[in-house]
């Protein structure tokens, strides 16, 4: 297993894969294929919960969906994505949610969406044994703020203060970093700029790691952005194999001799 140590010292070595599971069935599939970190991330909001933002998401969801992925890996690293309030808004509050995803969910370590405000409790969380995944670009749980999901860093001035903010996360103990939907150029100058691991999702390939959502890498989403890609067809599989089920039942098929199993000696009961 990766620690969160590996992945900081060694950043630069290999390419970092980063995936994210909601259950033990998925999890179990990714961490099979070799996959360093599986990300709890509150993007269940959208891909497994129906909700239509990340912002609904609570923190029990995310302690319950991490405890079943965590039942369920092996090797990867597992970080519990922290949901919109459940961290910033009072310190002690913010602590006994981290602590919550490693010791009664047992993540190895937690992901912040990152910005002035998380910079001293990066530090403090960290301190106290809580290591801490910073996520900065764009970041969904301020989607109402930023008036949708749209590329970050564009300026001069959003670059220069990203960089900024990595540096002061790294320098408060965080061990990598996700950079999401900002230009490439800018992930690499940042990548360039620090040594923590940096984790890409729509950042380029200049990044130390990719990241995707797995319901994306699925085909299960009926939407997904544009920095995202697609790996597999699952949704078609599903669909045809709950049609061949419900016509199998329909016609008489199933279930067969096979799948069912009588009791000889038992009489008449009616």
């Amino acid at each position: 297993m990766p620690t969160v140590q590996d992945l900081r010292q060694n950043a630069g070595d290999q390419p970092i894969t980063m995936l994210t599971a909601y259950d033990a069935p998925t999890a179990a599939i990714v961490d099979r294929a070799g996959i360093d970190v599986i990300l709890v991330g509150d993007s269940m909001g959208n891909a497994v919960l129906g909700y239509d933002s990340t912002l609904p998401v609570t923190t029990e969801e995310v302690e319950s969906h991490t405890a079943a992925v965590a039942r369920a890996t092996n090797d990867a690293l597992v970080v519990a994505d922290m949901p919109f309030l459940s961290v910033g808004v009072d310190r002690a509050e913010s602590v006994e949610h981290c602590g919550r995803m490693l010791k009664e969910a047992d993540a190895d370590a937690v992901k912040l969406e990152s910005g002035p405000h998380t910079v001293d409790l990066t530090d403090h969380l960290t301190n106290m044994g809580i290591p801490v995944m910073a996520h900065l670009g764009l970041t969904p749980q301020h989607v109402n703020q930023l008036g949708g999901y749209s590329r970050q860093g564009t300026t001069t001035a959003a670059a220069e203060r990203i960089l900024e903010l990595a540096r002061e996360h790294e320098e408060a103990g965080a061990f990598s970093l996700v950079l999401e939907h900002v230009p490439a150029n800018v992930a690499a100058q940042v990548t360039e700029a620090i040594d923590i691991p940096t984790i890409g999702i729509g950042a380029g390939p200049d990044t130390d790691g990719q990241v995707l959502v797995l319901t994306d890498v699925f085909g299960l989403s009926e939407r997904s952005p544009p920095f995202s890609a697609q790996f597999g067809d699952v949704r078609a599989e599903m669909e045809a194999a709950v049609d061949a089920y419900r016509n199998a039942v329909e016609s008489g098929e199933f279930p067969a001799d096979e799948h069912s199993h009588v009791k000889s000696d038992i009489e008449d009961i009616y």
